[in-house]
């Protein structure tokens, strides 16, 4: 690791939750019932480059999406929406707009940019300050507007409504209707050295992450990962199924997990992968060949799933279509 790397690093982990000019005691705890680094990460951050078709994290790191404006707070495992997984007021406030009525559906069929944020929870908090939870599941919501909530009182469940494919919560922070990045709450819109956040427990930040995970038909290159002709959407029955994974800034030790299972929800394969180098780019693969028969028609999932020390510090799912 560079001394610069080895700074930054160290500065990160000495977050404060200290006052911030500005917040008075507005603080926030995490909106989601699970352990980050266990059952849980942090996927997305808001996004704090203004200029578009380009996005960098608060920390100038690559753990964002372009215009994204919330903090995403993702599951590992789909199966935790069938069992449900409580989303919770980072926050005390005054509940002040719900939606529950959009199905749950990772096709994001029927989707708007006026319902992209699914079912959902708006609150209000004093001193100008909102906090907006996204993409609950269909007939989960749990309060109503008015009603007053506590700093983790449950507001509904994890679900796949609006524009979502894979199971996470999606919280923006606002203050008198502007967005504000709870990491970076006094420079917003810029990225840069670790500053005072609006956390109570400000969550680890690690500049590790999955740039893209997808299905192909054979082992990709790098040129073709990052330019999107490797991803396949369908295969037909007698072609190799390969799911690769492309990180971003790994360090030596990191594995990486590729997995993927069956329509039927049997697992096809599953390989451990152990990155030797810290070389900022860097995809793997990994899949099997067709049996015999051909593989069953249907959808089929993937996994990759990036881990440092045991803690779970990156995750993207996939999904391809065998099509006969």
């Amino acid at each position: 690791m560079t001394r610069s790397r080895a700074v930054l690093a160290a500065a990160l982990a000495l977050l404060t939750s200290a006052p911030v000019a500005g917040a008075e005691a507005f603080r926030l705890a995490v909106p989601l019932d699970c352990t980050l680094g266990e059952t849980c990460f942090i996927e997305d951050y808001v996004d704090n480059d203004p200029a578009q078709g380009r996005q960098r994290d608060f920390a100038c790191g690559i753990n964002s999406r372009d215009a994204h404006k919330g903090t995403d707070f993702a599951l590992l495992d789909f199966d935790a929406i069938k069992i449900g997984v409580p989303v919770l007021a980072a926050a005390a406030g005054v509940v002040k707009r719900i939606r529950d009525e959009m199905p749950d559906d990772r096709l994001m069929r029927g989707v708007t940019a006026q319902n992209a944020c699914g079912n959902a929870v708006l609150i209000d908090h004093e001193g100008g300050w909102q906090t907006l939870y996204c993409h609950m599941r269909l007939n989960s919501v749990s309060v109503a507007p008015g009603d007053l909530v506590q700093t983790g009182d449950p507001l509904g469940l994890v679900g796949l409504s609006g524009q979502t494919n894979h199971p996470h919560v999606h919280m923006t922070v606002m203050r008198d209707g502007a967005v504000v990045d709870p990491f970076r709450p006094q420079a917003t819109g810029t990225c840069g050295d670790p500053v005072q956040t609006l956390w109570t427990d400000p969550p680890a930040y690690t500049r590790t992450g999955l740039v893209t995970a997808g299905f192909s038909d054979n082992v990709p290159s790098l040129k073709s990962v990052a330019d999107g002709t490797a991803r396949r959407a369908t295969l037909s029955p007698d072609q190799p199924i390969v799911l690769f994974g492309h990180a971003g800034y790994p360090q030596p030790g990191d594995v990486l997990t590729l997995s993927a299972h069956s329509p039927a929800g049997t697992e096809v394969f599953r390989k451990e992968i152990t990155l030797d180098t810290d070389q900022v780019s860097q995809m793997r693969a990994f899949g099997r060949k067709a049996p015999a028969a051909g593989w069953p028609s249907g959808d089929y999932l993937g996994r990759a799933r990036l881990t440092r020390a045991g803690k779970v510090i990156a995750h993207r799912f996939a999904h391809v279509t065998v099509t006969d």
